[in-house]
Protein backbone atom coordinates (compact mmCIF):
# COMPACT_ATOMS: atom_id res chain seq x y z
CA UNK A 1 0.00 0.00 0.00
CA UNK A 2 1.34 3.52 -0.91
CA UNK A 3 2.06 5.72 1.97
CA UNK A 4 -1.11 8.05 0.88
CA UNK A 5 -3.65 4.85 0.47
CA UNK A 6 -5.89 4.45 3.00
CA UNK A 7 -8.19 1.53 3.25
CA UNK A 8 -11.44 3.75 2.43
CA UNK A 9 -9.23 4.53 -1.01
CA UNK A 10 -9.96 0.97 -2.09
CA UNK A 11 -13.87 0.36 -1.31
CA UNK A 12 -15.70 0.63 -4.27
CA UNK A 13 -19.15 2.65 -3.00
CA UNK A 14 -22.96 2.14 -4.55
CA UNK A 15 -23.40 4.72 -7.69
CA UNK A 16 -26.68 5.36 -10.23
CA UNK A 17 -24.95 5.43 -13.81
CA UNK A 18 -26.50 7.22 -16.89
CA UNK A 19 -25.19 5.12 -19.60
CA UNK A 20 -24.91 5.20 -22.93
CA UNK A 21 -26.62 2.36 -24.42
CA UNK A 22 -26.00 0.81 -28.72
CA UNK A 23 -25.59 -2.57 -29.36
CA UNK A 24 -25.49 -3.73 -25.79
CA UNK A 25 -26.96 -2.09 -22.36
CA UNK A 26 -24.66 0.04 -20.28
CA UNK A 27 -22.30 0.09 -23.19
CA UNK A 28 -20.61 3.00 -21.73
CA UNK A 29 -21.10 5.08 -18.74
CA UNK A 30 -21.75 8.92 -19.41
CA UNK A 31 -22.11 10.27 -15.82
CA UNK A 32 -22.38 8.53 -12.21
CA UNK A 33 -24.37 9.86 -8.92
CA UNK A 34 -22.48 8.77 -5.50
CA UNK A 35 -22.87 10.11 -1.87
CA UNK A 36 -25.85 12.61 -3.37
CA UNK A 37 -23.19 14.30 -5.82
CA UNK A 38 -23.39 13.95 -9.68
CA UNK A 39 -20.39 13.96 -12.28
CA UNK A 40 -20.05 13.90 -15.98
CA UNK A 41 -17.64 12.21 -17.46
CA UNK A 42 -15.14 13.68 -19.74
CA UNK A 43 -13.39 10.04 -20.69
CA UNK A 44 -13.12 6.91 -20.63
CA UNK A 45 -9.30 6.55 -20.29
CA UNK A 46 -9.79 2.25 -20.24
CA UNK A 47 -11.53 -0.47 -19.93
CA UNK A 48 -11.78 -4.01 -19.21
CA UNK A 49 -13.56 -7.33 -17.68
CA UNK A 50 -12.86 -10.10 -15.93
CA UNK A 51 -15.30 -13.43 -14.96
CA UNK A 52 -17.79 -15.13 -17.58
CA UNK A 53 -15.29 -18.26 -18.71
CA UNK A 54 -17.07 -20.50 -15.73
CA UNK A 55 -20.38 -19.95 -14.74
CA UNK A 56 -19.51 -19.46 -10.81
CA UNK A 57 -17.73 -16.08 -12.66
CA UNK A 58 -20.04 -13.73 -13.68
CA UNK A 59 -19.01 -11.04 -16.09
CA UNK A 60 -17.51 -8.10 -14.26
CA UNK A 61 -17.25 -5.10 -16.39
CA UNK A 62 -14.92 -1.99 -15.58
CA UNK A 63 -14.03 1.67 -16.56
CA UNK A 64 -11.36 3.97 -15.41
CA UNK A 65 -13.07 7.39 -16.16
CA UNK A 66 -12.07 11.02 -15.81
CA UNK A 67 -14.74 13.72 -14.75
CA UNK A 68 -14.93 17.00 -16.05
CA UNK A 69 -13.03 18.36 -12.58
CA UNK A 70 -10.19 16.20 -13.59
CA UNK A 71 -10.71 13.57 -11.01
CA UNK A 72 -9.91 9.26 -11.80
CA UNK A 73 -12.43 7.21 -11.22
CA UNK A 74 -12.92 2.93 -11.31
CA UNK A 75 -16.75 2.37 -12.11
CA UNK A 76 -17.70 -1.57 -11.11
CA UNK A 77 -20.29 -2.58 -13.51
CA UNK A 78 -21.74 -6.85 -12.34
CA UNK A 79 -24.38 -7.26 -14.94
CA UNK A 80 -25.66 -10.21 -13.16
CA UNK A 81 -27.20 -7.83 -10.37
CA UNK A 82 -26.85 -5.31 -12.99
CA UNK A 83 -24.85 -2.85 -10.11
CA UNK A 84 -22.64 0.06 -10.36
CA UNK A 85 -20.06 1.23 -7.90
CA UNK A 86 -17.35 3.29 -8.30
CA UNK A 87 -14.13 4.25 -6.58
CA UNK A 88 -11.78 6.91 -6.74
CA UNK A 89 -8.47 6.37 -8.04
CA UNK A 90 -6.81 9.81 -7.42
CA UNK A 91 -5.21 11.04 -3.68
CA UNK A 92 -7.51 13.18 -2.72
CA UNK A 93 -7.07 16.65 -0.24
CA UNK A 94 -8.89 17.19 3.37
CA UNK A 95 -11.79 18.85 1.66
CA UNK A 96 -12.35 16.28 -1.27
CA UNK A 97 -15.17 13.73 -0.45
CA UNK A 98 -15.41 11.13 -2.98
Amino acid sequence: MAENDSVEDRIFHPAAVECHSGYKACERPLAFTCQGRRREISEILDRWYEGGLAADKPVVNYFKVKTGQGRVFILRYAAESDAWSVRRMDPLTMEDKL
